[in-house]
């Protein structure tokens, strides 16, 4: 059996992900190493990869769109406009901002 699959809409997937700002800052990270590296580090929060259902609107736009045709260890980064995360205005704290991220898919789910 094949392990290419490809992320499609409708699938279940698992991925670790670093958000960062254009300048480099860490703002949201699910893996506990890059927490601690960045002074982000929260004990109650439980770092294992992020499970997103492609297609429902779980996460941000761009994101999702990044995440559509990687394959289970593949690693990207994409940067993520404001039209595509949290909008271009808002009371949203991120929006206005392009976003950067870094994915490592680690599971897919059909």
């Amino acid at each position: 059996m094949s392990q290419a699959l490809e992320v499609k809409k409708g699938d279940t997937v698992r991925v670790h992900y670093v958000g960062k700002f254009q300048g480099g800052k860490v703002f949201d990270t699910s893996m506990l190493k890059e927490a601690q590296k960045a002074g982000l580090y929260n004990p109650a929060r439980d770092y294992r990869p992020l499970q997103v259902k492609i297609g429902s609107g779980q996460v941000i736009p761009g994101f999702e769109e990044a995440l559509i045709g990687m394959k289970v260890n593949e690693e990207k980064d994409v940067s993520i406009p404001p039209a595509k995360a949290y909008g271009t205005k808002g009371n949203h704290p991120l929006s206005g901002k392009t976003l950067i991220f870094k994915l490592k898919l680690v599971e897919i789910k059909r």
